[in-house]
């Protein structure tokens, strides 16, 4: 609220969160809670959130006091990256999609490595929020406090899907939760970008003006999806929509307790090299991409930027309403991370025309070309 800059806040969120670590937390000790396993049984122990809530801004009072005397070098991403972000609740009754944006990843866990890391996410809950409320509160978390972060930075963001997912069952269990939520992630450490899905919200990348298709997302009527859940003993079938045991229509999820296993947990993941020729990546929920194809985006990112003169800000707000008109009645999230100025990827559209939307998703609309060629005329 007073204007701080996210790679100051996350270095500040950083340090404070270090001082509580070092006191002495029996002091919040709230209550113990036994869980059953396959096994042994399992002791949590749970904290008071208001006083806990209470130190952590009294540290971080202490250390902006400390800073105001010598402020710490602060170390800038070094890859270009901008941000457009877009939410609407739409005709739905509540708003159950949530997203995070970490450009300050390295800031926020104490990496101080030489590589950049940057984390983004979009959550799709169902049956409730409190799923997709405690993805994008922990996944990150749980990312980047794996111990393989910095070796193994890919199992680290898929392995942290399971983890999150175990935790929130355990809660779900204990307060009795029944809300699930969908859940796509991308990271880029260097020059690699990793990803990590549940269900079927989705991740894509824009290359040269050309869509490129980085996943598959879980839905019931996979064929191998339908075959491990009709192994487990579950059935999918046809009800509007092809549903798992005749509710869901995504086959993996965080939380859904009363549906596991047949909704499982279990991540899917790949990684990719950036050669510096890509454009931008969207992250967004099914409430989009059922109504806005891959190789439609790159036209309707290309147009607003042809209004606003390479302007990119507001590019997700463009791409939300396209698919308000197409007929989408979800709650519809789009995050759009531009790698590279979008005044470049105009300015290459300009020189180029024909050299965009020739790739095989962006193959049934004519208007990237049409309307490059009108442009590079006025």
């Amino acid at each position: 609220s007073r204007g701080v800059s996210p790679l100051l806040a996350a270095s500040l969120i950083h340090a404070a969160v270090d001082e509580v670590l070092q006191t002495d937390l029996t002091e919040f000790k709230q209550q113990s809670v036994e869980t059953e396993g396959e096994g042994d049984e399992e002791r949590f122990t749970l904290l008071d959130g208001e006083s806990l809530q209470r130190c952590f801004f009294n540290k971080l009072r202490d250390v902006c006091s400390e800073w105001q005397k010598q402020l710490p070098p602060l170390r800038p991403l070094k890859r270009f990256l901008l941000v457009s972000i877009h939410a609407i609740r739409n005709t739905r009754r509540k708003m159950e999609d949530r997203h995070v944006l970490l450009p300050e990843f390295n800031q926020l866990f104490g990496l101080s490595d030489d590589i950049d890391r940057a984390y983004f996410a979009v959550f799709d809950g169902h049956g409730g929020v409190d799923a997709a409320n405690y993805s994008a509160t922990h996944l990150h978390v749980n990312v980047g406090l794996h111990e393989e972060i910095v070796k193994n930075p890919a199992e680290a963001l898929k392995c942290s899907f399971q983890k999150t997912d175990e935790m929130f069952l355990f809660k779900a269990k204990r307060e009795k939760l029944r809300s699930g939520t969908t859940g796509v992630s991308a990271l880029i450490v260097g020059n690699k970008l990793h990803i990590a899905w549940l269900g079927d919200s989705q991740v894509m990348l824009v290359q040269q003006g050309r869509a490129v298709t980085l996943m598959e997302p879980h839905k019931p009527e996979r064929e191998d999806e339908r075959a491990r859940i009709e192994t487990l003993g579950g059935c999918v079938t046809y009800m509007d929509c092809w549903r798992v045991n005749g509710t869901l229509a995504v086959s993996r999820a965080i939380g859904d307790i009363c549906q596991k296993p047949y909704i499982s947990g279990d991540a899917d993941g790949d990684s990719f090299e950036l050669t510096g020729s890509e454009d931008y990546l969207l992250l967004a929920c099914d409430g989009f991409f059922d109504a806005i194809k891959p190789y439609e985006v790159v036209d309707l990112v290309l147009d607003h930027l042809m209004q606003t003169k390479g302007v990119g800000l507001k590019a997700a707000e463009r791409l939300v309403a396209a698919a308000k008109e197409n007929g989408s009645s979800d709650n519809i999230t789009v995050l759009v991370v531009f790698l590279r100025d979008p005044q470049d990827i105009l300015a290459d559209c300009l020189r180029d025309p024909k050299s965009l939307g020739a790739g095989e998703d962006a193959r049934s609309s004519p208007f990237n070309f049409l309307s490059c060629e009108a442009a590079a005329t006025q």
